[in-house]
């Protein structure tokens, strides 16, 4: 394996490291943003399956149920803490430094308790609504879920490439930005293969409402990233998680108008 194939491959593995338990420990380098479209697509065509394959089984709102697990697990819940402590530090009326500081607090607050009920009880209501009825998931749904789990990990990529960090010291996200590898790919030239990749999956698993779930999502977790930059003056790790949990719920939620 020459230079470049060692360092594109400890890329893929730094994205599969860094958005889930299956990776590994792997440092992070710029190399891996490039990537995390595509693990977001794997992650969710995963969640899809087992999904697909829990309501063969089990009545829509335990498969519902094993499907929020099954995602919460494979994501190492990293994401979810990153909901709460973004909630916790957004949310109420503090100063920038105070924000900060609570977002890196291992403690939960009212806000990020919330955020995180409200969310999981979408995402559960969502998924159970979404079967089909007669009461098992359309295959080509398998899809739905890959693209709208491919648009968050799109959308955080592109915040990590393009907006400021919020941390003067840095964090672990912000290792992805530049290091000893070299500098990352451009931003938009993730971002719209990323978006592009979702919208081909979310067409085939939904149809055009597949898209306009798509938009309702992204449009979402913009929401979440542009709300950190106004109050945090850039994004954190947390933040990125935030926004990529936000947007697949919010997608889930808009697509049961056609389900």
């Amino acid at each position: 394996m020459n230079d470049a194939e060692d360092r594109w491959f400890g890329g893929f593995r730094g994205a599969l490291g860094f958005l889930t338990v299956a990776g590994g420990a792997a440092a992070p380098v710029p190399a891996a943003t490039a990537w995390f479209p595509l693990v977001g697509l794997l992650v969710g065509c995963t969640i899809g399956v087992v999904w697909w394959a829990a309501a063969l089984a089990f009545p829509p709102a335990v498969a519902a149920g094993v499907v929020v697990a099954a995602d919460l697990a494979l994501t190492g819940m990293l994401h979810l803490d990153g909901l709460a402590d973004s909630a916790d530090g957004l949310l109420p009326p503090l100063p920038r430094d105070r924000r900060l500081a609570i977002m890196r607090s291992p403690e939960v607050g009212a806000f990020g308790v919330a955020a995180v009920v409200t969310t999981l009880g979408l995402r559960w209501a969502a998924l159970a609504a979404l079967v089909g009825p007669d009461g098992n998931v359309p295959a080509q749904r398998v899809l739905l879920l890959g693209g709208l789990w491919a648009a968050s990990r799109a959308l955080m990529a592109g915040t990590l490439l393009l907006l400021p960090y919020a941390r003067p010291q840095g964090g672990l996200a912000a290792r992805f930005r530049s290091g000893p590898d070299g500098p990352p790919v451009p931003g938009l030239a993730v971002v719209l293969p990323g978006v592009g990749l979702a919208a081909v999956a979310c067409a085939i698993g939904l149809g055009a409402p597949g898209l306009v779930a798509l938009g309702a999502g992204l449009l979402v977790a913009a929401g979440v990233v542009v709300l950190a930059v106004r109050r945090l003056g850039g994004f954190t790790g947390d933040v990125l998680g935030a926004a990529g949990l936000l947007c697949e719920t919010a997608g889930l939620v808009v697509a049961t108008a056609w389900r």
